[in-house]
Parts: structure tokens; sequence; C-alpha cells
């Protein structure tokens, strides 16, 4: 088994700073990059990640870069940083790894206008890497402050995923390795989506016995979309698909639930670059045309983009799901 000595941490954000706390708490050496010079020295300066992560202090031993060479030159990277940033940041950092340096991808969702999972993105942009991929249910400020947390990753070499495993794992933060990287990466891209709709069942006081179902008919959609693309049924039944799931739909630490929390209260969608993001705003018309490829019924997935693109108003998406034909319950 590999030994991961020291790992970088490519996006100072909130998940990013908890991760490289987890990955400090572990004994690892830690290097956390971010892109922007003035909020490196800020986190230096305060040992705090005031502008994504306030109140949580920065473990003592964590180097802080804006320097991409600094972050190379570490054992493993996770990349910590929105999909739709992953294909740049890891183009950037190609040149300068060495070959089989693993880069662990992060983010949840699908790439826009490619339809690549963010292990395809990884290997496309830097093609000396190993890609891997982290995901399950996990709140930043819980890794961070090191309460007890349980998460998946996976490559399609076990050998990585178990050094992975070992290097970042601790008494607080549980890693469990797997090899089935498609399975863990359509967990963590789908259940954003479905957040959304959960979001705005409890925006529009529908109830918790309405939450439940969305919930439970959304993972249905989610299994399904999993097994046509090669997803294998425990992992979507596991930590990062699951697990993830009901993390991501119980209530507004979940910037997804939150998004749809305040359509569903009849705010009207966030300006741009207004607030966190929330990955399945973008996530939603890939997995929506993606799945009318393959064939796949995920009408909760579907009512949520026709509503995130303004193709239908809230009362015409809920009365839609509402009248769909009635149907044993198969998956």
């Amino acid at each position: 088994m590999t030994c991961y000595s020291a790992i970088g941490v490519a996006g100072a954000g909130a998940w990013g700073t908890a991760l490289a706390n987890a990955a400090a708490r572990a004994g690892r050496r830690v290097v956390l990059w971010t892109v922007f010079p003035d909020h490196a020295q800020d986190m230096i300066r305060t040992r705090e990640n005031k502008m994504f992560l306030p109140g949580v202090p920065i473990a003592p031993d964590i180097e802080i870069t804006a320097d991409l060479a600094v972050l190379a030159e570490t054992s493993a990277i996770l990349m910590v940083v929105p999909t739709g940033a992953l294909r740049e940041v890891s183009a950037n950092l190609a040149a300068r790894l060495r070959p089989g340096t693993p880069l662990v991808a992060c983010a949840k969702g699908i790439e826009r206008g490619t339809d690549r999972f963010v292990t395809e993105i990884v290997a496309e942009a830097a093609p000396s890497a190993i890609p891997a991929i982290l995901s399950g249910p996990s709140f930043a400020t819980d890794v961070a402050a090191g309460l007890p947390t349980a998460v998946t990753v996976a490559s399609v070499d076990e050998a990585v995923a178990a050094g992975l495993a070992e290097a970042m794992g601790s008494a607080s933060f549980r890693l469990y390795h797997s090899t089935d990287v498609r399975g863990v990466e359509i967990g963590g891209a789908a259940k954003n989506v479905l957040a959304i709709a959960v979001g705005i069942a409890h925006g529009r006081k529908f109830g918790a016995s309405a939450a439940a179902a969305l919930t439970t008919r959304g993972f249905a959609e989610l299994r399904r979309f999993g097994l046509a693309y090669g997803a294998r049924p425990e992992t979507l039944a596991g930590l990062s698909g699951l697990g993830d799931l009901i993390l991501t739909c119980g209530g507004p630490q979940s910037r997804n639930f939150s998004l749809g929390f305040r359509l569903g209260s009849g705010e009207p969608l966030p300006a741009p670059g207004s607030g966190p993001l929330a990955e399945g705003f973008f996530t939603a018309p890939v997995l929506v045309g993606m799945a009318a490829k393959a064939g796949i019924e995920m009408p909760i997935a579907a009512a949520v983009d026709a509503v995130l693109a303004g193709r239908l108003g809230l009362d015409e998406a809920i009365t839609g799901l509402l009248t769909r034909p009635q149907k044993a319950e198969i998956g």
C-alpha cells in the first residue's frame, strides 16, 4: 500500500479547509492552496478562513500558499474546487506533478457541455495523474471541528484507494475505500439536484411526509441513473449515494436544500456569484439530459431542472408531479 505522507488541498473554501484540518488530524503534512494571494496571506495571519469557514481554527501545522508549485510537491492532492473549475485547475497542475500522483476530485457534479464525470475531467486534464474521488455525507463545519464523519474514497486502483483512506483516516474521520468510481461520482452529483426538490417542499410547508416521499422517490431516480451508467447497487445504497442524499435533504446546512427552500418560500433565484455555490443548480440540466439519452425517467430531477431554467413555475411543476399516473412501486 502506498503511503501518502503529504496531502495537498487545492481550494480553500469551507470544504477544502475542513479536509485540510482532517488530514492534519490524521498526522499528515498538509499544504492548503488558494488561487488568491490575499486570501492566503489573511489565513496565514489569522490561522482562520474568515471568508468561508469563520470561527474554525486552521490547524497550526498546515502550510498555506497561493503557489501551485508548492502544492504540486505533495504526494496526493485533494481537488476541492467546483466542478466548473476542475478542468482548469487540474490542467494548470499537470505540468508540475510527479507522474502517478493521485488527484482526488472532491466536487459533486457533472461537467456541462461534455457530460464528463469528475474523474474523467481529471484524467483528460492531467493525464499523468491517477484520478480518484472522495464523497459522502459530510458537512464542512462537522469535519473541520473533528465531529465523527464517514465518507468514501474511490479509485480504479484499489491500492491507491486504500492508501488514501489510510492517509486521511482518523478516529473522527473514517474513510471506506472502493473501486466503484462511477457509483461514487453519480451519488454525489445526483443527490444535489434531488435535495433542491426536498428544500422546495419544506419551503412550501408541505410537511415531513412529503419530504420523506421525495427523498425516497428521489433515491429511486438516483439508483436508476446510476445503474444505467455502470454504478454498483451497493455503492448507490452506501455512504456516497443514499447516505449523502439523506444528509443533503435534511436541512439548511445543505446549500442545495437551502436553494430549494428559498424558491419554495417564494424568493427568486439568487444572482450568479451572490452567495455560496449550489452545485445542483449547474448539475440539473446535465443530469436530466444524460437521463434522457439513456431512456431513464427522472421526474423529480426534471421538475427541478424546469423550475431552475424558468420553463415551469413552482405550482405547475408540483401539479405535474402530483398528477403523474399511479403505478406499482418497483424502483
